[in-house]
């Protein structure tokens, strides 16, 4: 009996012993699965960490280049304000330049104007008689100073050469005119419409050529008693510049002039 207890004792502990081994065997495998997916996510993480670096590396490269651009930029801006800040100067000084300019044009027109109207002034002066007999008349508009005579007071009926009395008339006008420097002096020959007939066509083919010659011999004596030829010019214009009807002899009359005028030099 008892060695029948023996070998019951014997077949427990054999198999407590197996059981036991079973036991330390399937937490070992546990422990070796559970080492495989701590090394698989140790991979995992570290992959992920590479991919990371990777990335911050790529931004600093790219935070770097916007760094780059940002300070071309702040240059190209600096330079461009610089340049802006030149023409804004530039420019103020050539308004204020153009501004003085300006001021001393507008000086010198009304100081031009104050000459011309002082010429006028004298013209009027001198020629108080002709005028008030109407065989003168004198205007001025615009710095533009127009003596205008009747042809009857300096002219015989077809006749170019200025007679003795028209000379006494032409040297007031002299008197004022010997002292505009700044001027040209432009003398006009006009006619009325009647047309040049018999004889007196030979001379004078058309009004064209009488009134022509007119202003000639007027320009002609002006520069004889002293008036600058450089400020002098002349203008034939006949029939074709009419101040009043040529359909009656008193507007005849009136066309049939010679106009001295001031105009400003070219």
């Amino acid at each position: 009996m008892f060695r029948k207890m023996f070998w019951i004792l014997m077949v427990l502990f054999f198999s407590l012993s197996v059981t036991g081994c079973m036991v330390a065997e399937s937490k070992y495998l546990k422990k070796v699965d559970e080492a495989e997916n701590l090394g698989k996510e140790l991979a995992a993480l570290q992959q992920k960490h590479k991919d990371l670096e990777a990335e911050n590396a790529a931004l600093k490269g790219q935070v770097a280049k916007l760094t780059e651009d940002r300070d071309s930029l702040d240059k190209m801006l600096k330079a461009k304000s610089d340049e802006l800040s030149k023409n804004i100067v530039e420019l103020r000084k050539k308004i204020s330049d153009l501004e003085i300019e300006n001021a001393n044009l507008q000086k010198s027109k009304e100081e031009k104007v104050q000459e011309v109207s002082k010429t006028y002034g004298d013209m009027l002066d001198k020629m108080k008689k002709e005028v008030a007999q109407g065989a003168v008349t004198i205007t001025e508009l615009k710095g533009k100073l127009t003596v205008n005579m009747v042809d009857a007071i300096l002219f015989a009926s077809g006749e170019a050469e200025v007679k003795p009395e028209g000379l006494e008339v032409l040297s007031k006008v002299i008197d004022v005119l010997k002292d505009v420097k700044d001027k040209a002096i432009r003398v006009e020959g006009h006619t009325d419409n009647i047309k040049i007939r018999g004889a007196l066509t030979k001379r004078f083919p058309t009004n064209w050529e009488l009134s022509a010659a007119r202003a000639v011999n007027v320009a002609r004596y002006l520069e004889k008693q002293g008036i600058d030829p450089a400020l002098l010019s002349t203008a034939a214009y006949g029939e074709y510049k009419p101040v009043a009807s040529n359909d009656t002899k008193e507007g005849r009359a009136k066309n049939r002039r010679i106009e001295i005028v001031l105009v400003p030099k070219d």
